[in-house]
């Protein structure tokens, strides 16, 4: 797989209205994108520093993914997301021949339009490993 640089960060926060002011306020970024993903249970807002984006991920819904993350005690960076250059589906399979754990085992539509999959933490040191194309 051919990993072009870091998408984004996603970070767990139980209301995006509630954390934008730390990042635009105190550390002048701007959020220029809040969006709903119904399919995943979550609200999301971006923001950029430099080339690297990072998304503040809201559940929308007690039974998502970052509703039971923060139950759970989690807090802060949820996962962190690769630019894909030759594909997700073929980086799927490559990680899969290698033995690494699959959350998705095909890609499916995420925020900003982007094809994510995801891979699982137990197979990857502990990081919840997003890969994303455009």
């Amino acid at each position: 797989m051919k990993i072009s640089h870091i998408e984004h960060l996603g970070i767990a926060v139980k209301s995006i209205e509630e954390a934008l002011p730390y990042y635009e306020n105190v550390l002048g970024l701007k959020c220029y994108n809040i969006e709903e993903v119904a399919d995943q249970k979550v609200k999301t807002a971006f923001l950029k520093v430099g080339e690297v984006k990072i998304e503040l991920l809201e559940a929308t819904s007690p039974d998502s993914t970052i509703a039971k993350y923060l139950e759970n005690g989690g807090r802060g960076i949820h996962h962190i997301a690769f630019a894909i250059e030759d594909g997700v589906a073929n980086a799927l399979a490559e990680c899969d021949e290698k033995g690494i754990r699959l959350i998705d085992s095909a890609p499916r539509k995420g925020a900003e339009g982007l094809q994510i999959a995801f891979l699982h933490p137990k197979s990857t040191c502990g990081i919840l490993t997003e890969l994303c194309e455009k």
